[in-house]
């Protein structure tokens, strides 16, 4: 079994559950090591004193801050521990919210309350069940490792489980990040509507098992393809943006490709007008590919015109160019 990260009480008013935190995800990504190019060998990272070159023990290693002046205040653990608040292990809860009421920006990492013993269970269960009937969030603080955090507490069917949340003052201002952003759409009704079928269309219940991180697993085929000494293959391309101009013609498609089914519900890759010779205006120019042959027949044509023309009044030109052209249209 997992031992808690944290052991504290959850207060509210003048109850006090105790609880023991537990880390309720984890990451699969591929774990890699760093190497010198063209070598086998491997790099480490080392905490050195950077007067003497020496390296140094962590249990050795003290935090300090720069106060200005050349001067520096050194701290040690002990000694911060000693002013963090929340020293006594508590988890002081300040207000209940409502669930929807909080962004979910703020959300940092979920762990898992576990009641801290026997005889605390039907405290813990109180609390959870209030919390579930009400459909309301604990917003409290904690201190954990030397740093103060923001915490939600919701229920989720029989546990309690905590989310460590960032402070205000640690979410930017997107206006102040961003070069641009959108101000109201100006879409047409129809888009709207062609909009808003499409993601009634893609609707369903949420299902996490669904989902797979995919990336990694093409990150282990590769290290297998490697090993083996194998081509890799690559992976597609993102689809092109798409152009303004077929916005209603993409949406209908994606309506239709969601509706029977299929996965592929996004716009084709390149959605700007096409410049194929069958688009082209009528009186514009034939492709070059055809001019050759075309050229070769209109001669031929007039040549055997010209035979059959001898003696006759009439010229000969007119109408056998208008056969030479047809001739091209077909050789075309």
């Amino acid at each position: 079994m997992a031992r808690p990260i944290w052991k504290g009480s959850i207060t509210f008013g003048l109850v006090a559950v105790p609880v023991g935190l537990f880390s309720a995800t984890h990451a699969h990504e591929v774990s890699f090591h760093q190497y010198e190019k063209g070598t086998t060998d491997r790099i480490r990272n080392k905490r050195v004193n950077e007067r003497t070159g020496d390296e140094v023990d962590y249990d050795d290693i003290v935090k300090g801050t720069d106060v200005g002046g050349g001067k520096l205040v050194l701290l040690d653990q002990e000694e911060l521990d000693s002013v963090a608040p929340g020293r006594s292990r508590g988890l002081e809860i300040h207000r209940f919210v409502d669930l929807a009421e909080i962004d979910p920006v703020h959300y940092q990492k979920t762990y898992y309350l576990a009641p801290g013993s026997d005889e605390t269970m039907k405290t813990y269960a109180l609390l959870r069940d209030a919390m579930q009937d009400a459909n309301r969030a604990a917003i409290g603080t904690l201190v954990m490792r030397s740093k103060e955090y923001l915490a939600a507490i919701r229920a989720d069917g029989d546990l309690l489980v905590l989310q460590t949340m960032f402070f205000a003052d640690e979410v930017r201002n997107p206006k102040k990040e961003l070069d641009r952003i959108p101000g109201k759409a100006k879409a047409k009704p129809a888009e709207l509507a062609m909009a808003a079928q499409l993601i009634d269309s893609m609707s369903g219940p949420w299902q996490p098992a669904e989902y797979r991180d995919t990336y990694t697993d093409r990150v282990n085929k590769l290290i297998k393809a490697k090993k083996k000494g194998k081509e890799v293959a690559v992976a597609p391309e993102v689809a092109e943006p798409t152009n303004v101009t077929d916005l209603l013609e993409v949406l209908r498609r994606s309506v239709e490709a969601a509706s029977s089914g299929k996965k592929a519900a996004v716009p084709p890759k390149k959605t700007a007008t096409s410049t194929s010779p069958k688009k082209k205006a009528p009186g514009s120019s034939s492709p070059k590919k055809a001019a050759g042959p075309a050229k070769a027949k209109k001669a031929t044509a007039k040549k055997a015109t010209a035979k059959k023309a001898t003696g006759k009044k009439t010229p000969a030109k007119k109408a056998p160019a208008k056969k030479a052209t047809g001739a091209a249209r077909k050789a075309s």
